[in-house]
Formats: structure tokens, sequence, C-alpha cells
């Protein structure tokens, strides 16, 4: 898409200067006869230079003011509008009619066919006035009050003064065929409602800042750290239990062990099985009779090797099935081995 370039006469707060025209090679009649139509004075339109000459004089007079638009506007803010019974008496003392009037800045019939046009100073302080004593008032009281509200609706009337200023119609060649003697006229076939359209759009609502939100903050769960080991508390290594220290005067000097005589691997696994799932207090009380074994120095209840041989402190703990091998009698043998046993460890004990 070309490059849409206006002269400098169409910048905002820029002065009134004679329009830019662009004609092409072959000027179309349509506006050929519209020149002839609007010219008191015969006069010939037979090159382009005519057409041109013609052209620039008439938009570039000072009676050459164009009316694009009506626009039928409020008195005073709406608080202080009057009220009547009639309607069409209440609406000409409430509303006036500001008619935008402009003037050609430029035409261009070759690139974009299009015609240019400029508010007027008189239209521009039209609007702006009501912009500023009816528009503004009108927004304020409907809406809510914050501190910098003051402020905002300034910066919106600023915001308006620049944009109307800047405003520039543009709109198809074809709109010259209204035009009249001494270079005014007047839109037509409509196009005086996009005109009503784009002025209105000028005036921005005043927007009130958003309300603050407020934020909730709950407290954040206490999750379990998934990083640590959930037995990090217990021993990284397995500590083998040192053997408990022993004096020197319990060590006694390692003797042989007693040797049964007559007892079976057998019938020692039968006894401990049965001794297993007995109390003392269920075992019987036998009366069996042994014979004296062959003890070098060891007392009974160092017996390296328990597999035949229960302890002999109680004859409780006597097997009946074994107590044939010992031979020697009863209980009676029995305390005559203790007492012959008992001075050789006595003083060990």
């Amino acid at each position: 898409m070309p490059v849409q370039l206006l002269p400098a006469s169409a910048q905002a707060f820029a002065p009134r200067a004679a329009p830019e025209i662009v004609l092409n090679a072959k000027v179309e009649s349509w506006l050929t006869q519209t020149l002839k139509r609007i010219n008191r004075v015969k006069r010939p339109l037979n090159s382009v230079q005519q057409h041109f000459k013609c052209l620039t004089e008439t938009l570039g007079g000072e009676a050459a003011i164009w009316t694009l638009a009506s626009l039928m506007l409020p008195r005073a803010p709406e608080s202080e509008l009057l009220k009547d019974s009639d309607p069409l008496l209440e609406a000409v003392r409430n509303y006036q009619l500001i008619h935008v009037e402009a003037y050609v800045v430029h035409v261009d019939m070759v690139s974009q066919y299009e015609v240019a046009f400029k508010l007027t100073a008189e239209s521009i302080e039209a609007l702006v006035e009501y912009h500023k004593d009816i528009y503004s008032v009108d927004a304020s009281a409907s809406t809510w009050s914050w501190p910098e509200k003051d402020t905002q609706v300034k910066k919106m009337h600023e915001e308006f003064v620049q944009a109307v200023n800047r405003f520039v119609f543009r709109t198809t060649a074809r709109a010259l065929e209204g035009l009249e003697e001494d270079g005014a006229g007047e839109l037509l076939e409509g196009r005086s409602e996009h005109v009503k359209s784009a002025i209105m759009n000028l005036f921005l609502p005043l927007l009130p800042p958003p309300p603050r939100i407020v934020d909730v903050i709950h407290p954040a769960p206490i999750l379990p750290n998934t990083s640590i080991p959930s037995n990090w508390w217990g021993p990284t290594q397995v500590m083998t239990p040192s053997p408990m220290p022993v004096e020197n005067w319990k060590i006694l000097p390692s003797t042989p062990s007693p040797t049964a005589t007559a007892c079976s691997d057998n019938q020692s696994t039968t006894y401990w099985q049965d001794l297993h799932h007995l109390t003392p207090m269920q075992l019987p009380s036998p009366t069996p009779s042994f014979s004296q074994p062959t003890y070098t120095s060891a007392p009974a209840q160092f017996f390296s090797s328990p597999e035949c041989l229960a302890p002999m402190l109680s004859m409780d703990f006597m097997p009946q099935h074994c107590g044939s091998d010992f031979g020697m009698g009863g209980y009676n043998d029995f305390a005559w081995t203790q007492s012959m046993w008992a001075p050789q460890y006595a003083t060990t004990v």
C-alpha cells in the first residue's frame, strides 16, 4: 500500500494554506462539468493546466468552506437541562446544532483518488468548548470518585484537543461533485454520516481505574521433603557390637570337656527338642542312676560340649534316657560327687 502523504497545512495547529492538487493526464468529464457549473464567468477548460488553475483558485478562496456534518449536542450538563412537558420546546431549549465545517487541503486524482478536508478553527473551538464545559462534566458525574479523578478528566480533555486538531477527513474524489459557487460545498451520498461517526469517536469515555484485587495469602502447606530419606535419623552404618571386657581374675584356664559315655546324637537331639517345649516346673523329678564320669580338673559349669549333658545344678533337669549311663545309684551319689569336686575349685570361685 503506498504511503499517503498530506501537505503541511493538514498538520495539527497548522494555518490554512492553498490546497495541494494533483490531476491525471486526462481530466474526467464529471470534474469538467462541475467546474463549468460553479463558474459565473465562462472560463476555457480545454487542458489539464486550465483545470488545475480553476480548481486551485476555487478551493483556495476564503469562502471555500464545506459543511461536512451537523451535530446536535446539549447546551448544558445533564444536571442543568430544563424539563418541559412539550418535548419540542424541551429540545429547542436544551440542545444546540453545531455545524462541522472544513476546507480542502488535498486533492489526489492519480494515486489515491481522494480529497482531504481539515476542520476550520471555528469548528475546532466549538468542539473543544463543548468537550470541556459539558461532556467532561457529565463524564465526571457519571463515574465514582477516586483520588486521581480530576487529573484524569484534565488529561482526557487534553487528549481530545490534540485529536480534534489532527483530525482530517478523507473521502473519495467524487465528493467534489457537491461543490458550489465560491468554492463552498457539502458532502453528498451519505458521506456526512461518516463524518459524524468519525468525530463522535473522538469523545472518549472517562475510564475509572480498575478495582484493586486483594490477594488472600494462604499459608503454604507443610509437605515432606522428598530429597531427604525417611530414615535419615538412623545410623548409616551397622555397628558391630564389640565384646564386653572381661576381668583377668574371671578367666579360667581351658580344660578338656568331659565325654559322655553312652549318649548318642539322636538321643541328645531328642532331649533338647523336648526341653524346648517344657518349663522347669513341668519337668518330672526322676531318680536317675548314673555312673561317675571321669573329670580332670574342670567343674561342670564349664563344660564345652553341652550337647548330651545338661548342667548338673539340679536333678530336675536330668534326662531319664541318659541317667542309666552315669551309674552309681541316685541322688546320694550325686551329692557325694559335688562334695568331691568342691575342694578343688573353692579358691577359684
